[in-house]
């Protein structure tokens, strides 16, 4: 008679699932080193946000494949407009990464060295895009069915509706492009911008670190007795420990910079010296009204065309057909985009994910009728509450220095998703705001 136990070790089979297990390894290495070659042959490069999201080989996929669409491939729009419609969202959030990195593009595309002299240096019709790009950045629920009617009915300037859609495209994805890079320390400048004069963000303190946040709907408030544990979707949080982090993120960030700048100063010719000095242009020549920044956004009984509810204008029911129809395929591209980057293998619980992407929402004025917002606060620490506003509202560090994502049981793999995840959400409300008015616009 024999005996199986379930202690018992079947050598071979244990073999095969190491086998299987380092033949995943290397096909997700070997994924991901294909994809560098395709960047290598396509700029010459890989860039710092290629390599950050490199510990996500599926999503890095599909995020390449979007932006090698709308930056290189057919599309209504000239190359070197593209490009400075991509500096133009940079400089919004004084992001000096982007800025440097689409001049040059810009440049290579054949663009007038002149236009990146400053805004008013570029032809008017791209100038006509500073207004829209200013609210898309900080206060994308204001984006007004005007908006849309003044762009495309201003004459000689004009813009058709195959252009405009492609242009809000550019802007949204570098948008929240400027969010992944601040959250993940990748602006070389970041250690050394000052905090604005303007300060942090009106109507809380910095980092919301007061004392709850008075515009959360009643409906949504915990009994009294919970108060001192949660007192909001956007709690207080130790402002000596921020500073701290901060201090620390900054120095870091300083180290960093050195080594790359040794390491750049070997690998430059005299060529891209050259063009080097063009591209560092100060992001602050390509932008209007530097005081317009991200507002807490209000729900007011009052004005109920400020809330967007999904359950009236979602991405999957309205936005996707709409943007698919007046820019073939984008549509596909980036519900790809929105899929990969929840679906990505992770610690992080389905529930968790959920939270974030629905807080960031939130912040943002989109509203979710099905969802139990008090799991926010349940699921969601007050750290990363912090963290996840600032990164996806104003990572401008010009007016507020972005905390750290200091998880340090967490690998470095899940705090990038967490800015994938900030970054994705902020594309797609982006985009809804937009999408519904130029939906108001096409049926007026």
């Amino acid at each position: 008679m024999i005996i199986c136990t379930s202690k018992m070790e079947y050598p071979l089979i244990s073999q095969c699932k190491r086998v299987q297990k380092q033949v995943m390894v290397n096909s997700e290495k070997e994924r991901v080193s294909l994809l560098f070659m395709k960047a290598l042959v396509s700029r010459g490069s890989v860039d710092a946000v290629s390599q950050q999201m490199a510990s996500h080989p599926q999503y890095l996929e599909s995020f390449l494949r979007t932006q090698h669409y709308i930056l290189h491939m057919d599309g209504p729009l000239p190359l070197p407009y593209r490009h400075y419609i991509a500096i133009m969202a940079a400089a919004r959030y004084h992001c000096s990464y982007l800025v440097c990195l689409h001049s040059a593009q810009f440049l290579r595309a054949g663009g007038d060295p002149l236009w990146l002299q400053g805004l008013e240096a570029a032809p008017p019709r791209l100038r006509l895009l500073d207004h829209i790009n200013k609210v898309l950045a900080h206060q994308p629920w204001l984006t007004a069915c005007s908006h849309i009617q003044s762009l495309l009915k201003a004459g000689e300037q004009c813009w058709s509706l195959a252009e405009l859609v492609q242009a809000v495209v550019i802007l949204a994805h570098c948008h929240s492009l400027c969010s992944f890079v601040f959250g993940c320390d990748t602006d070389s400048d970041l250690a050394h911008l000052a905090k604005s004069p303007n300060g942090t963000p009106p109507t809380f303190c910095p980092f919301d670190a007061a004392n709850g946040n008075a515009n959360v709907p009643q409906s949504l408030r915990q009994p009294s007795e919970h108060i001192t544990r949660r007192r909001s979707l956007d709690s207080s949080c130790d402002m000596v420990c921020l500073k701290e982090r901060i201090q620390k993120s900054q120095e870091e960030q300083e180290k960093r910079e050195e080594r790359l700048l040794q390491a750049q100063t070997l690998q430059q010719t005299d060529v891209e010296d050259e063009e080097e000095m063009l591209c560092f242009a100060d992001p602050s020549r390509f932008i209007t009204d530097p005081d317009f920044c991200y507002q807490e956004f209000a729900r007011r009984d009052e004005d109920h065309l400020q809330v967007l509810r999904v359950q009236d204008y979602s991405w999957e029911v309205h936005g996707f057909s709409l943007i698919n129809r007046l820019y073939s395929d984008i549509g596909h591209l980036l519900d790809d985009r929105f899929r990969s980057v929840t679906s990505l293998p992770s610690l992080h619980s389905a529930d968790l994910k959920r939270a974030i992407w629905n807080y960031i929402h939130y912040v943002l004025g989109i509203r979710y009728d099905d969802y139990d917002y008090v799991e926010v606060n349940q699921l969601l620490e007050r750290d990363l509450k912090l963290y996840i506003k600032a990164v996806a509202c104003f990572p401008d560090v010009t007016k507020t220095p972005v905390c750290p994502l200091s998880w340090t049981l967490l690998k470095a793999s899940e705090r990038i998703h967490v800015n994938l995840l900030i970054m994705e959400a902020r594309l797609q409300a982006e985009l809804l705001y937009a999408l519904r008015a130029i939906t108001r616009y096409m049926i007026a």
